[in-house]
């Protein structure tokens, strides 16, 4: 069976940003900057992990606060990329 992307970006977050709880624990709806204290500095930490496990690349233009609001938003971001938009 195919992981989800969501539970693929839930896993890597988690693990790149040290949090203290599971996967499981993150909510795909909260606000990862406003729930869990998500910075700038940890958004381009994201950005090389979403690059390193999608193997997608991530540009200047594609990075938009809105696209890394929450694990949802993210995971329709890499799906879009993964299409070749």
């Amino acid at each position: 069976m195919t992981e989800r992307i969501e539970d693929r970006l839930k896993r890597m977050i988690v693990e790149r940003l040290f949090m203290s709880l599971s996967p499981d624990e993150l909510d795909e709806e909260k606000s990862l900057l406003d729930e869990y204290g998500v910075d700038s500095v940890s958004l381009l930490e994201l950005v090389v992990g979403i690059e390193e496990e999608f193997r997608i690349a991530v540009g200047d233009d594609d990075f938009d606060v809105d696209n890394f609001e929450t694990v949802a938003k993210l995971a329709n971001f890499v799906r879009l990329r993964l299409a070749g938009d």
